[in-house]
């Protein structure tokens, strides 16, 4: 065995996609948001049990506000490229009463990811996880799609968090990332354009926000025509449900109350991170949802996409220990 291989051995998530800058009115924060389920998923499992493959800068100040923030959560550079004439990507996040939009710099890093087929076949991972964002460059798009393949060739499932973003938020970018997905993972919004492109059943629309029970013709219409396993929606304060491959209702649950909320950067990554955190310690859907959404309320009440006091995550270790072995 090689040493790479022994460095990969413990893999059990591969996050394919854009580590950038978020700037805020009052500060910069290394985010892109498979970089902020890497860090969730690290913080919670461990950083050796996470692979991110992404591209920044060569030694610019965005590229050293990412590999300090892998550092941190204890993730290796195995999927780190630097490319020597494009910088780190930046987004400038513009805060409003109801919530946050994003301006997206170009051109950046992340769009010229490269392929990387013999790192993906040193291990097996459970999970390959990606987003819309990071296939708006066809260089990144062709490599996180052909690496993709390359997971689920190897016994992996494929995440896909739709993250819908002005520029990237076309039924034709839609349609080619659920046709690589296994699980989707959708918020209220990008489920209501979904079946909005590609057909809902006859009559009206069912409202996402509604029953979720009623959802479950046009969920079974949508999985099928792209081979879903499982579609796993939230809806903010009206929680979350969950959907198997013929539109069954396998869980859902309430919102969660947050006292002081900061802001909803992040919220939907921590979800996805805690999900599938829950779902490698063996929890059922029922109770990795609920711990999901927990973690996603709780991320609210901090500022920005990633706590800055690690003691944020130490509870949530814990109870998902506690629950995993229950």
């Amino acid at each position: 065995m090689s040493i790479l291989t022994a460095d990969l051995a413990r893999v059990a998530v591969v996050v394919a996609g854009e580590a950038l800058v978020d700037e805020f009115h009052d500060r910069q924060v290394a985010g892109g948001a498979p970089f902020n389920l890497a860090r969730s998923l690290a913080a919670l499992l461990g950083g050796d049990r996470v692979l991110l493959l992404t591209r920044v800068g060569a030694g610019d100040a965005g590229a050293r506000a990412v590999l300090a923030s892998l550092a941190r959560f204890g993730m290796g550079l195995a999927g780190v490229q630097q490319d020597a004439s494009r910088p780190t990507g930046r987004v400038t996040v513009s805060e409003t009463e109801g919530g946050h939009s994003f301006h997206i710099h170009a051109p950046a890093a992340w769009d010229f990811i490269e392929p990387a087929p013999a790192l993906l076949t040193a291990l097996h991972a459970r999970f390959f996880c990606f987003g819309t964002l990071a296939l708006r460059g066809e260089r990144s798009r062709l490599s996180i799609l052909e690496q993709a393949r390359t997971v689920r060739a190897l016994g992996g499932l494929v995440y896909l968090d739709l993250n819908l973003r002005r520029g990237t938020d076309t039924p034709e970018l839609a349609a080619l990332s659920l046709a690589g997905a296994d699980w989707l993972k959708v918020n209220d919004e990008e489920l209501d354009r979904l079946l909005g492109w590609f057909g809902a059943p006859a009559g009206p629309a069912p409202d996402p926000l509604g029953p979720a029970a009623a959802l479950g013709d046009a969920v079974r219409g949508l999985m099928q025509r792209f081979g879903l396993q499982r579609l796993i929606l939230t809806r903010g304060a009206a929680g979350y449900a969950a959907f198997d491959a013929e539109g069954g209702l396998l869980a859902e649950g309430a919102g969660v109350a947050v006292p002081r909320l900061a802001d909803t950067v992040g919220a939907g990554d921590g979800f996805s991170a805690m999900l599938l955190a829950a779902t490698l310690s063996g929890l059922p859907p029922d109770r990795a949802l609920a711990l999901a959404n927990g973690y996603a309320a709780a991320l609210c009440g901090q500022r920005g996409p990633i706590p800055d006091d690690d003691a944020f995550f130490l509870p949530w270790r814990q109870r998902l220990g506690h629950e995993a072995c229950a």
